[in-house]
Order: C-alpha cells, then structure tokens, then sequence
C-alpha cells in the first residue's frame, strides 16, 4: 500500500514542480506547437506553445513508479515493465513525430503510414513479451484470449496445438488483435488531443479506474493466501494486478500534476508524443489486467472521439462532399456551434467519469453475480 500512494505522490510532485523548467528549457529548442490551418480560429492564438510535454509525464512516471519501489524495498514485476515498455515505445513513436512538426514548422510530422508503422513494431514487441515470462503458478501477464472482465472461450492460443499452421495462425490473430486493441486505443486518445487538459483529463479518469481494477483484483486474487474460500470459484488469475495498480498510480500522478500546467489556458501540451504513450498504458493495462472489450465503456470518451472522426470520413466520401458534424473530431463539432473551449472540456470530462463510472461498475457487478 505504502508503495500505491508513495508512486503517485513522487510522480505528481515531479510534474507539477518541474513541468515550469521543461516549458522553458522546450521554448529554448524551439519546440512549439503548430495549428492546423483547417482548424478553429481561436487555436491559431496558441502557435508556440510548448509541446511534447509527454516527455514530462513520462519522465514523472518512471521517476514516481521506480523512486516508490526503492523507497519501499519493493520488487518490480514484469507486468508493470511491461506498462512502462508500451508507454515509453509509443511516446518515441509520438517524439518522432511531434520533432519533424518542429524541425519543419508546420503541424504535419511523421505520415499516417508511417506512424501507423511505428506503432505496429512496438506493440508486435510487447505482444510477444506479453505471453513470455511466466511465473511460479505458469502464470503469463497477457494470454492470448480475447478478455472482458475475466478470459473468454475465444482464445488463439488453443490454435498452435494444430501443428505449425496453427501456431502461425494463432500467433497472427493474436498479433493482430493485440495491434488492433493498442492503435485503436492510442489512436483514440491522440484525437482526443485537440482542446487543453482533454485529453490528460480523460486519461487520468481512464487509467484512474485501473487503479481500482488492479487492487480489487489483487485482493481477490488466487495466488492471495488470505483469499476467503467462499470466493475461491470466482478469484481472478491476473499476474501481478496490485503491482499494476501502482504503475497506473504513478502515471496518474503524473498526468495529474501536467494538468495543473495543460488546463486552459495551456502553457505547455501534450504532443503526439503524451497522446500516444497515454494511449498505450491504458490499452496495456487493459489487455494485461484481462478488460479489453471493457475498454469500450473505461475509454469511453476515446471511443466517441475516434469514431467522430471515422464516421465523418465515411460519410464525406459516400456523400461526396458533404459533412455530419462542422468540424471532427468532435469536440471542434461543439466549439464551432460557440460552446466555450473550457465548456467543451469540462462536459466531455463528465461524459468520460461517466462512461468509467460505468466500466467499473460493470467489473464489480459481475463479481457479485459470479
């Protein structure tokens, strides 16, 4: 426990005292951010602000999680590495990014493709580390069944039993759900990103109710020797849940102090380089915690944002031309029609405590009704 409140109160402390000293030292590099010029008027006022501050709330991150662990004598587990590897892997894929915008002043950085590209050679890497390392009970941090709350039948991995077409199918569908789950979800909080403290808000909700996952689970897990034997049939087979519980603890803390500098107005945002590396912790805490269609509710707010932004390419090419919202993703829909910035975000806020809201309480029902 000591550990869960010491590495979200350093990783705060980190960000939100430090955070003055990378705006400055970002403004020396001349790493500014730059506005579309099909987007809003009222952002063309923000031209030179500070961004990629995702290298602060990185930084916060791993200075919270590993400072705690020292502090307390505690041991890391390969589970909360693995957090950290797909947070960081995508966050460099974000910092290519975000430099070429800045080394080519304008808002245009790395192509969809290639972007694209960066994240499936990360998220390839962490799949197949993911159902490595197992521990004393056989235990692996993923598997290679697609999960709700608990595993599902569907599991690929039953499939490599079938010689070595098997095992090359079963590791190909399991490669491409694992893809699918971390671009879909870091893609999601990446054009959350358009409005300030958006997008750090909303994750803070999302990777906040990891926090409450993780230590439910490691209280009821099966490996816990205090567990009550009336819940024996319905323990959870998670590795590692409380020490997940404490890398999304850091990570709060972090994004929770760069909030204090990202709400509006902003002095520094988060960049591609802080979307994505969010992105990738929640997709790694969903898929490592055994919630991955749970994501749908948790990042509810993502799931919205992203699929604003499909649906109005969609439809632009069937209609040709024509556009269901003023501007995608959405949230540019809500400051066209003359809601307040701070309005936007704020009620988006509650849409996304909402959705939350309702993703926990789903994992909880379903332990009361197992």
């Amino acid at each position: 426990m000591r550990a869960l409140l010491t590495s979200g109160a350093l990783s705060m402390a980190f960000t939100l005292f430090l955070t003055p000293l990378f705006i400055r030292l970002f403004h020396r590099l001349q790493w500014g951010q730059f506005i579309r010029d099909d987007g809003p008027q009222s952002h063309h006022a923000k031209r030179g602000t500070a961004t990629m501050g995702g290298i602060v709330v990185i930084l916060g991150t791993l200075f919270g999680y590993f400072t705690a662990l020292l502090l307390t004598g505690d041991e890391t587990s390969v589970s909360a590495l693995l957090v950290l590897f797909l947070m960081v892997g995508l966050g460099i894929v974000g910092f290519v990014d975000d430099f070429l915008k800045t080394r080519r002043e304008r808002s245009l950085g790395l192509t969809g493709w290639a972007k694209v590209a960066g994240q499936v050679v990360v998220a390839t890497v962490w799949a197949f580390l993911a159902v490595r390392f197992p521990d004393a009970r056989g235990y692996t941090p993923a598997t290679m069944s697609v999960s709700f709350i608990r595993d599902l039948p569907i599991d690929f991995g039953s499939i490599t039993k079938f010689g070595v077409i098997g095992v090359l199918v079963g590791y190909g569908l399991y490669l491409i759900w694992i893809n699918f789950i971390v671009a879909a979800t870091s893609n999601g909080v990446n054009v959350t990103d358009g409005l300030d403290g958006l997008a750090s808000g909303a994750s803070i909700l999302a990777i906040g109710a990891y926090i409450i996952i993780g230590f439910w689970q490691s209280i009821q897990s099966c490996a816990n020797p205090t567990l009550n034997p009336e819940n024996i049939a319905k323990c959870y087979d998670v590795r590692d849940p409380f020490d997940l519980a404490i890398v999304a603890t850091a990570i709060v803390g972090a994004v929770v102090g760069f909030l204090w500098w990202n709400t509006s107005p902003a002095q520094i945002f988060l960049g591609d380089t802080g979307s994505l590396a969010l992105g990738g912790a929640v997709a790694a805490l969903a898929i490592l915690s055994r919630t991955e269609l749970l994501l749908v509710l948790i990042g509810g707010l993502f799931v919205i944002e992203a699929g604003s932004v499909i649906v109005q390419r969609a439809y632009f090419k069937i209609t040709h031309g024509r556009r269901i919202f003023l501007m995608s993703p959405i949230h540019h829909h809500f400051e066209l029609k003359g809601w307040a910035e701070v309005t936007v975000v704020v009620r988006f806020w509650i849409i996304g405590g909402l959705l939350v809201a309702a993703g926990v309480g789903s994992f909880y029902l379903e332990w009361l009704a197992t």
